[in-house]
């Protein structure tokens, strides 16, 4: 545990830019006069079982918003929310019942730009025991966890692309089992990755 904390901690350390979905789409326009919206998400690294995991989430299929795609748990920083991290353990606590006490934060990853106009700023927190897994009733259909040895290994990305508002739109994904990890989460995921590689090259 104290090598993993170590690599974690001088990986998010190191210098490095921020990240997009505008990434594989440089050619996408920007909303005009978008405003960017600060958000917190937290990338929880359970250390509770035989080998470390990142706690995700499935959305609720019945969401306006991203329905039934995987998401880190977390949100946009309210008034009350002194920083994005204080917005990624209050959210965390509201989705799936993570003790706001419980995680030992890390670090920060630099932020997100999604296409949805956030700010995503990831922050990557050790969870050192365990807790009572509460997926919030309408927005959290699952709570799952997966290896961060797969999340850490570069030829687990792929890029795929689908037709979006009739462009062809690409980005990264991160699949493992049933679960197809896409888009903004697997983005900052590969950021993660791709850091850890790159300190320890």
């Amino acid at each position: 545990m104290p090598d993993l904390e170590h690599r974690l901690s001088a990986a998010l350390a190191a210098p490095g830019g921020d990240s997009s979905d505008f990434d594989l789409n440089p050619a996408a326009a920007r909303p005009q006069g978008r405003r960017l919206r600060p958000a917190g998400v937290l990338v929880p690294v359970s250390v509770t079982g035989p080998s470390p995991s990142v706690i995700l989430t499935k959305r609720s299929s019945r969401l306006k918003h991203h329905p039934g795609q995987i998401a880190f748990p977390g949100g946009k920083q309210d008034e009350g929310d002194a920083s994005v991290t204080d917005a990624a353990l209050r959210e965390a606590w509201e989705e799936i019942g993570l003790p706001r006490d419980l995680p030992r934060v890390l670090g920060t990853l630099p932020f997100h730009e999604t296409v949805t106009s956030f700010r995503v700023t990831p922050v990557v927190a050790l969870v050192e025991q365990g807790f009572e897994v509460r997926a919030e009733p309408g927005e959290v259909e699952e709570v799952f966890e997966v290896p961060l040895a797969h999340l850490l290994e570069p030829d687990s990305f792929r890029i795929e692309s689908r037709i979006w508002q009739g462009t062809r739109r690409y980005y990264f994904t991160v699949p493992f089992g049933p679960y197809y990890i896409w888009g903004a989460t697997a983005r900052m995921l590969r950021g993660l990755a791709e850091r850890m590689k790159a300190h320890e090259d």
